[in-house]
Parts: structure tokens; sequence; C-alpha cells
């Protein structure tokens, strides 16, 4: 069994035989049901390639998704051209990197699509680019961005970081002002930037990341553990010297328990990355949590005082917390749990109020450690 460790893109994963969870029942619910998405979840949860699989789905490549759910609900497999943008990668910490990197993206994709490129500033160019690729193909355009938020996210104490969040505001706030010219938009990233800054002009926008139609649309249930991974657990639970059962146990309780909204406490998944690399490596180190903790969050964390050992015993957050958006949310709790450091628990409908607690041992040994 070849693990997709890394590996985000999936017409590679598809191409090359890894295996792969298939999502794409949700892929034709976003492409059907809405036209402008975002979605907020932890790092190394997916994200990056639910786009791969949107921008493969939008761009018609129809032979990828054979014998996947997607096969048996799409029937036209219509070409859209697609405009995508990772803020992955990038040093955002040194002032103008962020402009540098928007225009090389658009640079790059002006290429792809044989249109002629030009000097204006990002904001005036992507909506070029969006005008001139549908005046050239005839299609509505597709827009994809993967982790809107990384160049915020590396800046928050840096004094560039307010022109930072005007040039995304400016260069996000296309998604409306060229509706007529888009067919389907989404974002992705870790935490949300609220409606007073960047996002303040997309009231189009529809944010799905609490919502009980997608809680699994990221990480692996336990009956995809079932399907995928069968082999896998026993393989694992041979070389550690434990029952099948007890492997599926341990897997549970090292890497299970994320929730992503109050009605999906049914419904709970499994940290992707930390379950792949157990069972690639046969074993339950706590792979998610070495991969490194981002500096915002430790310094957070520092600057406000937070015992990790008494979060073991949860902390109540009202549903409009969430909504506060990081810069101007007096709790750090939201954050966490965006982050992947804490995760829905309960929730108390008479008072509005999410219990937050963490998600599993891995974590929770992690921080207190």
């Amino acid at each position: 069994m070849k693990f997709p460790i890394g590996i985000q893109t999936f017409n590679e994963i598809r191409e090359e035989g890894y295996v792969y969870v298939d999502k794409t029942e949700f892929v034709y619910k976003l492409a059907t049901t809405g036209k402008y998405y975002f979605l907020s979840r932890p790092r190394r949860f997916g994200k990056s390639l639910l786009v791969s699989t949107l921008r493969s789905y939008f761009q018609g490549k129809k032979e990828l998704f054979k014998g996947l759910a997607i096969d048996k609900l799409e029937t036209k497999w219509e070409e859209y051209p697609v405009l995508y943008f990772s803020f992955n990668t990038g040093d955002y910490t040194k002032p103008g990197r962020l402009e540098e990197v928007i225009q090389d993206m658009l640079k790059n994709n002006e290429i792809e699509y044989g249109i002629p490129e030009n000097t204006q500033s990002s904001d005036l160019r992507f909506k070029n680019l969006i005008q001139k690729l549908y005046e050239k193909t005839g299609k509505k355009v597709v827009i994809l961005v993967d982790e809107y938020d990384k160049p915020l996210l590396s800046t928050v104490d840096e004094a560039h970081h307010n022109d930072y969040r005007a040039i995304l505001k400016a260069f996000y706030s296309n998604l409306k002002t060229q509706d007529d010219y888009i067919r389907f938009g989404f974002l992705t990233g870790v935490t949300k930037f609220s409606h007073v800054s960047i996002f303040s002009d997309l009231n189009n926008l529809e944010n799905i990341s609490m919502s009980p139609e997608y809680c699994t649309i990221c990480g692996v249930t336990e009956d995809e553990i079932t399907k995928y991974f069968h082999e896998a657990v026993e393989k694992l639970a041979e070389k550690r010297g434990f029952t099948y059962n007890e492997t599926r146990a341990l897997l549970k309780k090292n890497y299970d328990g994320y929730h992503f909204g109050e009605e999906c406490e049914g419904d709970g998944v499994y940290n992707p990355f930390s379950l792949l690399r157990s069972l690639k490596d046969s074993s339950f180190n706590f792979y998610w949590f070495e991969t490194g903790t981002p500096t915002f969050i430790t310094k957070l964390i520092a600057e406000r005082n937070i015992d990790a050992v008494a979060l073991d015993d949860g902390v109540q957050v009202y549903r409009t917390g969430f909504d506060c958006g990081m810069e101007n949310d007096s709790s750090i709790f939201p954050l966490l749990y965006q982050s992947g450091y804490l995760t829905i628990k309960g929730y108390d409908r008479d008072y509005d109020i999410y219990t937050l607690k963490y998600p599993n041992l891995e974590v929770r040994k992690g921080m207190t450690e």
C-alpha cells in the first residue's frame, strides 16, 4: 500500500497508485449547490488535497475520477478555466514579499492560459485576468485559493501586517466585483480573519467550516479506516504485538477526536497526517505535533499565560466567539480550536456555548509536555 504522505496533488495520487480516501461526493456537492465557499481546517488536514481535487474536477479530468463516488454523480464533465493560488510557501516576514508572491502567481496563470501579461497592482491584474480569461474561453472562471491566511499568520507581530491585510482585501474583493465572470470560488485557511478585515466585502462567501454537511470533508472517519486501511492496521497490529481491535483503539486514542461543529459529535475524524504516518511506520509516535507549532500560537499561549494542563477540564466559548476573527477576539480558545489544538466536545443549545477540549492523546501530550 502506498501512503500519500506529503503528496497534496490529486492527479499524482491517482496516477501513481497511492491510496485515496474518496471525498469526491463532497466535491460534487460543493460544485452543484453553491458558488463561493470558505473552509477552515488545521494544518496538515488535507485542505491542499481537497483544493487540488476541485482543480482536477473543474478542469474536466474525468479519467482521474474513475471508480470514485463522483463518477456516478457527474454526467456533464464540463471544463472551465481554473485560476489556482497557493500561499502555503514563501517567507512573508519580509516587507513587500506578499505582492511579489501574488504577482508571480498571476504571471504563471497568465502564461498558462496565454493571457498577455500586465504590470498593474495585484488586485487590478487579477481583475483583468478574470475578465480576459472569460472573454478568451467563453467560460466562467473557477478560482481556488489555498491557505489564504498564511501571509497574515506569519506576520501577526510584524509592522507590515496591516499592509498585507489591505493587499489581500483588495485582491479577494474581485470574488464579488467580478461575479459575472466567475463560476466557482473556494478558499481554505487555518483561521478566520473577521468580516471587519479582508472579508468585509465578501458577504457572498459561505463559511462551511462548522457545517454539519461537511464535518468529514477533511480527515479520516472510522468507516474510512475500515474501508481503505484494514490491511495496514493488521500489519501494524502484527508488528506491535496487539490484536486488531486493540490497535484500532490505540489509533483512536492517539489521533481521533476532532469535531468540527455542534452536530458533528458522533462523526469525529482522525488527523490524516498522523494516521498515515502511524500506519506507514508501524508506530504510535506523535507526528502532527512534531511537525512544529506555529510561532504565533506559542507566542499567544505564553502572552496569555495559558495553563495547558487545565485545558484537560475543557473551556467554554460562546458561538459568537468563533465569528470574531483572531485579530479582534479577546479569547485565544477559538483560535486554538481552528488550529487543531482544541476541538468541540460538547454543546449547550440553551446558552449557545461550546465546550472545547483536547481532541486526543497526541495533542494533549504535545501541549502539556
